[in-house]
């Protein structure tokens, strides 16, 4: 049953990017309904570390100073081998905005984004399973049987996009490689300071973050077939301490406390970059953003921080196409194609972003994790401070405001 009264623009997926894309919209005075599948917000993954360019999106977005104020800014780096042999290697974080970074809560900016939004954007339990279209505009099916139609579609909603198979994307490439995440809370305060703690070597990288003086976020990922299937967390916790048992004490007791239900493992994905050079970004007024754009392995911290870049410049460019149709009153005809070259232009600004993105995490993976003799002692004795400063580098990017 066709449902009425629909906003012109509908955004797939109540994440990171669709909520940015939402909050950015509605700060420029425009309506949207973001459809998301749960029955609530998901912060898979725990929690994420921002850089400079995730601040400077929310700061566009006018969720900084809160986000801010919930999370400790981290004053430096501290990255070894995961072996006894070698002691790590620490670097401290000048006090300049270029170098703010914070392991921020993916369940707190959720909350705050969607904070930002009048009710009822949001409609929980509305799963997408079909698109058609239907003249200019794009007839959304739910799981429920309903229909909503719609001017703009824009698809949030992860790795395997609905909206993305609709543009033609294939399914995002997976690796050998997984991830086992957990988010352990210290009732009396941690004791690891304001530092991130990186530790790689013998097909493993594994990082421990403080979000704040109570929680710390961890994770490992390796290349082990041992515990592919595996679900029951205390085998993975097992695991984890194993492949850390060099790591000192209290490194350790971080994966020790973590409680069960605090723990997720998921096999790490990307999309081929050479797949966005000849793939569909935006077509018919559709377009996708986030992880339906470019799913990445997580090796240079930067899904979460791209994917609010998206949301500021698919909302100002969405934005400059509707109110000119606003401020020049122009026929239905010539306000499709001024959206439609509006996606465009955030497809254009988007490409090469996430293609450099990409190819960069995932190569920054395959150095961190190899096991090759002559690879270890090249990276350990010559390479950590290189990925390190190119990490760095791929944080400085400024999306912009909402206005041009």
């Amino acid at each position: 049953m066709e449902e009425e009264g629909t906003p012109d623009i509908i955004i797939v997926g109540a994440g990171i990017s669709g909520l940015s894309t939402a909050v950015g919209l509605h700060r420029l005075g425009i309506r949207s309904m973001v459809l998301e599948s749960s029955e609530t917000l998901r912060a898979t993954g725990f929690a994420f570390t921002t850089w400079f360019n995730a601040w400077k999106a929310m700061e566009a977005l006018g969720v900084s100073q809160h986000i801010r104020s919930l999370h400790d800014r981290l004053q430096g780096w501290v990255v070894g081998p995961i072996s006894a042999a070698n002691p790590p290697k620490e670097m401290l974080f000048p006090e300049s905005e270029e170098y703010e970074s914070r392991c921020v809560q993916r369940k707190l900016l959720l909350e705050a984004l969607a904070g930002e939004l009048p009710q009822e954007s949001i409609r929980f339990s509305s799963k997408v399973v079909h698109i058609e279209l239907s003249g200019r505009y794009k007839m959304v099916h739910l799981s429920d049987g309903t229909i909503l139609k719609t001017k703009v579609l824009v698809g949030c909603d992860g790795v395997y996009s609905v909206v993305g198979k609709w543009l033609g994307f294939k399914n995002p490439a997976t690796t050998a490689r997984l991830a086992i995440r957990g988010l352990t809370h210290f009732p009396e305060g941690h004791g690891f300071g304001k530092r991130l703690f990186q530790f790689y070597g013998d097909g493993v990288r594994s990082g421990f973050i403080p979000c704040d003086h109570n929680n710390v976020y961890w994770f490992l990922t390796h290349t082990s077939t041992d515990i592919d299937e595996e679900t029951n967390p205390e085998i993975l916790k097992e695991f984890v301490l194993n492949k850390i048992k060099d790591l000192p004490e209290n490194i350790k007791n971080v994966v020790e406390t973590t409680d069960l239900d605090s723990m997720v493992m998921s096999r790490l994905k990307y999309r081929p970059p050479w797949e966005l050079l000849w793939s569909n970004i935006t077509k018919d007024n559709v377009c996708v953003a986030g992880d339906a754009l470019h799913p990445m392995t997580p090796d240079i911290g930067q899904g979460g921080c791209s994917a609010m870049e998206d949301g500021v410049i698919l909302a100002r460019c969405l934005g400059e196409a509707i109110k000119a149709k606003n401020l020049k009153g122009e026929t239905e005809e010539e306000s499709y194609k001024r959206i439609e070259e509006g996606l465009k232009k955030y497809a254009g600004e988007r490409k090469w972003r996430s293609i450099d993105l990409i190819t960069t995490a995932y190569t920054v993976g395959f150095i961190q994790q190899s096991r090759g003799k002559w690879m270890n002692m090249l990276r350990d004795r010559f390479l950590s401070s290189y990925l390190s400063r190119m990490l760095l580098k791929k944080s400085h990017f400024d999306c912009g405001s909402l206005v041009p």
